[in-house]
């Protein structure tokens, strides 16, 4: 697939440690993402990453509700809310961005779910599905138009960036072998969402191969 140097973005989400084999909330095989996202990143003039990045006392962790456990679901204010095990907290190594990513080549690090109230899939807003990260307003100030969407997970956090980049109006590609997800029903229902919003599926190699 050709690309267009100058409005086109590989936006990587979520690539931390935490979300690794090891980490707090593991994605299997999440750790195979890096080196695909490496080798993207050196076909693609511009690239942005975001990074999970929760208080310790965040509402989303089962930790914070007596009696709940990880996995099960919550209502909060802003609606449902499924609770995790404590990840991604601010400061620790779980949280960095993985050591082997190449993040020099990142001309934007947007941290998301930093509000202790509010949990945070989307890349462009939060999980009330009212307050902006602040993405947006960056990609269209720059000019992209159309957006590779790489990281972890399927069916939560890249599939609620991409279907958000769809909803604001950018052309989206999903590159399907630089993502990995949590469970095979979530990928199921997200790849499900993002047909019906036009995404596109592709694998890197054909990025990688011009």
């Amino acid at each position: 697939m050709p690309l267009r140097p100058e409005t086109d973005l590989l936006l990587a989400v979520d690539v931390q440690p935490d979300f690794m084999p090891g980490g707090a909330l593991p994605v299997p095989e999440g750790d195979a993402v890096v080196p695909v996202i490496n080798r993207l990143l050196g076909r693609f003039a511009h690239a942005v990453a975001t990074q999970d990045w929760h208080p310790a006392a965040h509402a989303s962790f089962a930790s914070q509700h007596p009696g709940q456990r990880p996995f099960a679901s919550v209502t909060l204010a802003y609606g449902a809310q499924t609770l995790w095990p404590d990840h991604c907290v601010q400061g620790t190594p779980g949280a960095e961005l993985h050591p082997a990513l190449d993040a020099r080549r990142f001309e934007l690090v947007l941290r998301k779910g930093f509000r202790a109230a509010i949990d945070s899939y989307s890349g462009f807003r939060e999980n009330d599905r009212q307050t902006p990260t602040g993405l947006h307003a960056y990609l269209r100030e720059r000019g992209f138009r159309r957006l590779f969407v790489a990281g972890l997970a399927r069916g939560y956090c890249t599939d609620y960036t991409a279907e958000d980049a769809a909803e604001l109006g950018y052309e989206v590609v999903l590159v399907e072998d630089a993502c990995r997800g949590i469970t095979p029903e979530a990928t199921a229902a997200g790849t499900q969402r993002l047909r019906e919003r036009g995404v596109r599926f592709l694998r890197s190699e054909a990025l990688l191969a011009g």
